[in-house]
């Protein structure tokens, strides 16, 4: 499955990034790189609740990085090769300043 990360932030120009089928990590990968990424960047649950969805790591990661991590290409593709694998869709988008996740 070939996939198309764009993660948008407050500032700047959007961050897009191109996935061919072999770059996609399985779900249990996924899963497993959002949750260590999740915990590394001390991110807060967005909601009330205190539940964590899949999209809600994304953004929340996302958020805690910030653009600057985004420059480092190899962690920005780990980041979408994650965000590829977890939602299995070929085009998502990441808006940051409005914690949401389109796909």
């Amino acid at each position: 499955m070939q996939a198309r990360i764009t993660v948008v932030f407050a500032t700047g120009a959007p961050v897009d990034i191109q996935l061919d089928g072999a770059e996609v990590l399985s779900f249990e990968a996924a899963r497993r790189w959002l949750d260590d990424n999740f915990v590394r960047l001390e991110c807060e649950p967005l909601r009330g609740s205190g539940k964590v969805l899949l999209a809600d790591k994304l953004v929340g990661i996302a958020l805690a990085a910030g653009p600057a991590a985004f420059a480092d290409e190899a962690w920005a593709l780990d980041y979408a090769r994650a965000a590829a694998g977890a939602l299995s869709k070929a085009l998502i988008k990441v808006d940051v300043p409005r914690l949401a996740v389109s796909y």
